[in-house]
């Protein structure tokens, strides 16, 4: 087993918060969370979205942390270098690596259709259609085999390709690099939308609360969604914040690290609302959810603005890096796993994930065109929602479960060990009185969440 001291590192703790922080930042920042606070009374959610967050997320997020920093390895390793003598729980390890494959057999695919679209924008290919022709574009895109698995496996291999260059030279310098321009990129395009001429109305809606528009849609879905989305944001329960933890020094307390790393998701999260809102309302366009929103809705407001071409090649960058900068984190879960288990050095780890997870995205790929008719979740599904709904409904929130239950019973790893590798270093610490919330209350809340997935 590597030790503390060969083990490599990230050069600056910088570094780690960015990448750690990509991971976290994804697509669902920009698609479901502007979506779901807008639908759920705008201000409302988001209060509630932060008490959960702070509650749920940040608590299991630092648990994912220290199961990392103290087992110093991917989540195999880890759970065997921290559980009790006989006890099963780094089973739950191979689940994790399956978790981060099954992720990445889709979310390569959707990471393509961003890139896709940067290159559609940055060539003019919208400006050479109609307007009212601009909805098309997305189903015509998805309809084309050769297309869809051309970007799939261009992302995965150039995901690969950074991280062969190993964890500081590699994932740590593009991902500080890429992460910093994404942060420039969310502010101009801020700036921008904020100057748009309904963009008053559009924060109106957005982020003051509206109790009239939450007692509509039920205070209880209004507190479940915010729940949902406050677990959710942070990928939690696969291993992928896990692995980063076992790169960490010890200088620095895990709350205040996974603190900063909460802090930079939500802030990338509600500044997507403050592009789409005021773009969708200077419009007199509807922020419709999901894939719709991003391919069909925008870009729509974006061939009516002045400069379009401009505004849409830079937003679908920003969209570029945000689901890129996960691709990478996850890519490294999985390269990592491969070496520490079956002994491989970092490039040949890279070069077999590479043609396997090219090989397994086909599936996702193909699933709007070629292979269409397989719906595994019934009429109008797709094999890319079936995919998702394992990892989001059921990987996820049964990993988080297991993640917390190994730190707080003395079936586990147990409450004070974890305290005290929490507590390591300097900055925020977390209250030992905090012990009963986490063994009583955080795991039936988890529970509902997963309860709450499945039917």
């Amino acid at each position: 087993m590597e030790t503390q001291k060969t083990r490599e590192g990230f050069a600056s703790r910088l570094g780690f918060i960015l990448v750690s922080a990509g991971c976290a930042i994804g697509i669902g920042n920009v698609w479901r969370f502007p979506t779901v606070t807008g639908q759920y009374g705008g201000g409302v959610f988001v209060l509630f979205y932060l008490l959960f967050l702070i509650i749920m997320g940040l608590p299991v997020l630092t648990m994912e942390l220290a199961v990392g920093r103290a087992g110093h390895g991917s989540a195999v390793q880890a759970y065997r270098a921290l559980e009790p003598k006989g006890s099963k729980w780094h089973l739950h390890g191979w689940f994790c690596i399956t978790g981060c494959a099954l992720l990445m057999m889709y979310y390569t695919t959707v990471s393509g259709w961003m890139v896709d679209y940067f290159f559609k924008f940055l060539t003019g290919r919208f400006a050479a259609v109609p307007p009212d022709a601009v909805g098309e574009i997305f189903p015509t895109m998805l309809s084309n085999a050769g297309e869809q698995v051309f970007w799939m496996v261009l992302v995965t291999v150039l995901g690969f390709v950074v991280c062969a260059r190993g964890l500081q030279g590699g994932l740590e310098r593009i991902g500080k690099w890429m992460m910093s321009a994404l942060l420039l990129l969310i502010l101009v395009l801020v700036g921008h939308s904020l100057t748009l001429p309904g963009a008053k109305q559009g924060l109106v809606f957005y982020l003051l609360p509206d109790w009239q528009r939450a007692m509509e849609q039920g205070i209880g879905n209004v507190v479940s969604a915010a729940m949902n989305q406050a677990f959710f944001t942070l990928s939690l329960g696969i291993g992928a914040m896990e692995i980063f933890g076992s790169y960490m020094d010890r200088r620095y307390s895990l709350s205040g690290e996974a603190a900063r790393i909460c802090a930079l998701d939500t802030f990338v999260a509600i500044c997507a609302g403050l592009i789409i809102f005021p773009a969708c309302f200077s419009y007199g366009v509807s922020p419709d959810a999901g894939p719709q929103l991003i391919f069909i809705t925008l870009p729509k407001v974006f061939v009516n603005m002045a400069g379009g071409r401009l505004w849409g090649t830079l937003f679908f960058l920003f969209m570029t890096f945000a689901s890129f900068s996960t691709v990478l984190a996850v890519f490294e879960n999985l390269i990592a796993a491969l070496c520490e288990q079956l002994g491989w050095s970092r490039r040949r780890a890279c070069v077999v994930g590479a043609v396997g997870l090219a090989i397994l995205g086909l599936p996702c790929a193909l699933g709007y065109n070629v292979w269409g008719a397989l719906q595994p979740l019934g009429a109008g599904s797709t094999v890319l929602d079936f995919e998702d709904f394992l990892v989001s409904n059921l990987l996820l929130p049964a990993g988080s479960l297991v993640y917390l239950l190994f730190c707080v019973s003395h079936w586990g790893w147990g409450y004070d060990r974890y305290l005290q590798e929490c507590n390591t270093g300097s900055g925020l610490r977390m209250p030992r009185c905090l012990k009963l919330y986490f063994q009583y209350i955080l795991p039936v809340l988890i529970a509902v969440i997963l309860i709450r997935g499945l039917v």
